[in-house]
């Protein structure tokens, strides 16, 4: 026999709660374990799916503060230009 901890099976924390969705008692059977391996690729198939969105989300903030970056620079550019005509047309 497969000694517990081997099949997955996990002792309850301490003050934790009794039991896991993923943790397996002794009496396991071959249809439950197919179930939780299923729902466990369900679980990893969205999981692939958010971080690819996550990943999109992150691309599109990147280039989106770089724009903002350059619209500041050039506004900055352009601040320091006119300030730099103002003090030469007073004299300063």
């Amino acid at each position: 026999p497969v000694p517990a901890a081997a099949a997955g099976e996990e002792s309850p924390v301490e003050g934790g709660p009794p039991d896991h969705s993923y943790s397996l008692s002794s009496g396991t059977t071959s249809e439950e374990l197919l179930r939780k391996l299923n729902e466990q690729r369900d679980i990893i198939a969205l999981l692939e799916v958010k971080m690819k969105e996550m990943k999109g989300s992150i691309r599109r903030l990147r280039l989106a503060e770089a724009q903002l970056r350059e619209e500041i620079r050039e506004k900055d550019r352009l601040l320091h230009a006119a300030s730099a005509g103002t003090r030469k047309r007073h004299g300063l």
